[in-house]
């Protein structure tokens, strides 16, 4: 599982106009990717990592101030472009494997308490942020 953990001051994401998932306040917004054998064990490291990396405003975590999470599923992550100039996505998990690991992190993070906001899996979304800092993590689970 990877994850790229961008600070905001607020995001949103919008499938055919619609906003489907949006943070009003600062947060993280989460884009994850899940590879074939990512399960129970990756699931919680990175919610770990996404509740309590200490990369808010003053050194806080996300469980320290309360502030929420926006998770939306992106397979590219895991594209391998090391060869030519086609990616290649046979790293990233497919939908029905990759679905039910997204919806894992989101339960794991709510039952820690924080606030979750999501995208729409397998959706064409429109992700917009600001970024604070600007400030990007990539995180390995």
């Amino acid at each position: 599982m990877r994850a790229v953990l961008q600070r905001v001051t607020e995001a949103r994401v919008e499938v055919d106009g619609e906003v489907v998932g949006a943070l009003t306040r600062p947060g993280l917004l989460a884009l994850v990717g899940v590879a074939h054998d990512d399960g129970p064990e990756q699931v919680e490291r990175m919610a770990r990592k996404i509740a309590e990396l200490r990369i808010l405003r003053d050194e806080q975590s996300v469980s320290d101030a309360g502030a929420p999470v926006l998770v939306v599923s992106q397979f590219t992550l895991h594209a391998d472009t090391r060869k030519g100039r086609r990616p290649s996505w046979s790293a990233a998990a497919p939908g029905p494997v990759a679905e039910p690991v997204i919806e894992d992190l989101v339960s794991a993070l709510r039952a820690r308490g924080i606030e979750v906001e999501t995208g729409r899996f397998g959706a064409m979304m429109a992700v917009s942020l600001t970024n604070d800092g600007p400030f990007t993590l990539v995180v390995d689970a």
